[in-house]
């Protein structure tokens, strides 16, 4: 028996990258799943990808209260119930304090922080009913501070006290709720930052590795390992915490 055959699970943002290798990771785990994504053709796309029992892609605003009720419903009707949610989705938009506009803050704040709990509190009323459910948050080694990234860093620790809440709060009722926060993964996004700075993304990439205790980057799949885990009921006693994925920059 597979580790999650049986259960329903619901990715945000999981139409590429850090979301993308987790849906594929719960699917080859024997979960059926949902990829949610702003980018419903992407979404689809994923979904169709997944060697899963069964699974849908859906388009979804995360910030948007009716989009996230209609899209929590749609995987409950469709794929038979929910019993974990991995609050992925996620924007960047790195600037200066002086240069960061109204505009810039928002954005992050509303898909981040605003998108975890609207998607977590559709999530938490089946999960109370039903006495079990697993959430895990992404936040990231950003929110401990890094220059040009005020907006961002702010709703990555949000994401982190927003975990140890809603631990205490859902504890009660058989829910876990944790966080995984990476250090530097190999994504698009980050390819993109590299752009920004004037570098190529391999030269990037080997310049973080150097600095880096295990001497590479981190993979998407390196974070889904730590998702799945703390969205098993290995990690049952596990709770309130946040897990740094790093590759042991932090130390």
């Amino acid at each position: 028996m597979a580790r999650f055959d049986d259960r329903v699970v619901l990715v945000t943002g999981a139409a590429r990258g850090i979301g993308a290798a987790t849906a594929t990771r719960f699917a080859h785990e024997g979960a059926r799943v949902a990829v949610l994504d702003l980018d419903s053709e992407a979404a689809v796309a994923t979904a169709d990808s997944l060697e899963a029992a069964a699974s849908i892609g859906v388009g979804c605003d995360v910030a948007d209260g009716e989009a996230v009720a209609s899209a929590v419903q749609r995987v409950v009707d469709e794929l038979g119930g929910l019993h974990i949610l991995v609050n992925n989705a996620g924007v960047t938009r790195d600037n200066l304090l002086f240069k960061m506009t109204e505009s810039d803050w928002d954005t992050v704040m509303n898909v981040h922080l605003r998108g975890a709990f609207l998607m977590s509190k559709a999530a938490q009323r089946l999960f109370v009913d039903q006495r079990y459910g697993k959430i895990v948050n992404l936040s990231s080694v950003s929110a401990l501070g890094n220059r040009g990234q005020a907006n961002y860093a702010a709703a990555k620790m949000g994401i982190q006290g927003f975990t140890r809440s809603l631990a205490i709060e859902l504890g009660p009722y058989g829910i876990n709720v944790n966080a995984v926060a990476p250090g530097f993964i190999v994504t698009a996004m980050t390819d993109e930052t590299a752009r920004r700075v004037g570098a190529l993304p391999e030269e990037f990439q080997r310049g973080i590795a150097d600095v880096t205790p295990v001497r590479r980057v981190g993979q998407p799949t390196d974070v889904a390992s730590a998702v799945t885990f703390l969205a098993s009921d290995e990690a049952s006693f596990i709770t309130g915490q946040t897990l740094y994925v790093d590759g042991g920059r932090r130390l």
